[in-house]
């Protein structure tokens, strides 16, 4: 299986991060529109980029405190649209502070404010996935909104 994966350093405390990929209010300022439902599986995340796609939805598989932030794709769409290849995919936020990542330690990174680490890693996806380069791209898109939202001054 393959995988996506950034990693963004950002001038913002890991807890102004975590309260933008933590619930629905917080993403839909960075990414999509999103809604939250109580299902009995637990909390799920939706939003709909369009009618070809129909609503994507991740279940919330794990949430800690200004660390971590874990979904699973549930949705299923239409096989000639990217998120046809999200089905069972997981979506891992990490952050951690800049002695959690070797590069943003090393010392010419030093000049760089950098007060959260944020790791994605988006796994799960089928072998040879037609839609995994353009996702990759998508995803940097995504964060560097999210990297941007994270260094305003409140909203």
């Amino acid at each position: 299986m393959a995988s996506i994966r950034h990693e963004v350093w950002i001038d913002a405390p890991p807890s102004r991060v975590f309260e933008l990929l933590s619930s629905a209010e917080g993403i839909s300022t960075w990414w999509d529109q999103q809604t939250k439902v109580d299902t009995p599986e637990g909390v799920v995340l939706e939003h709909n980029p369009g009618p070809e796609h129909g609503t994507v939805q991740f279940l919330v598989l794990e949430s800690e405190k200004d660390r971590l932030v874990r979904w699973r794709c549930i949705s299923s769409h239409p096989e000639n649209v990217p998120a046809s290849e999200w089905t069972g995919t997981e979506i891992s936020f990490h952050m951690g502070e800049r002695s959690s990542s070797e590069p943003a330690s090393e010392k010419w990174s030093a000049q760089i404010p950098v007060q959260t680490v944020l790791r994605l890693d988006h796994s799960g996806w089928p072998d040879n996935s037609k839609y995994l380069p353009f996702c990759n791209f998508a995803w940097a898109d995504v964060l560097t909104k999210l990297s941007k939202k994270a260094m305003e001054n409140g909203d």
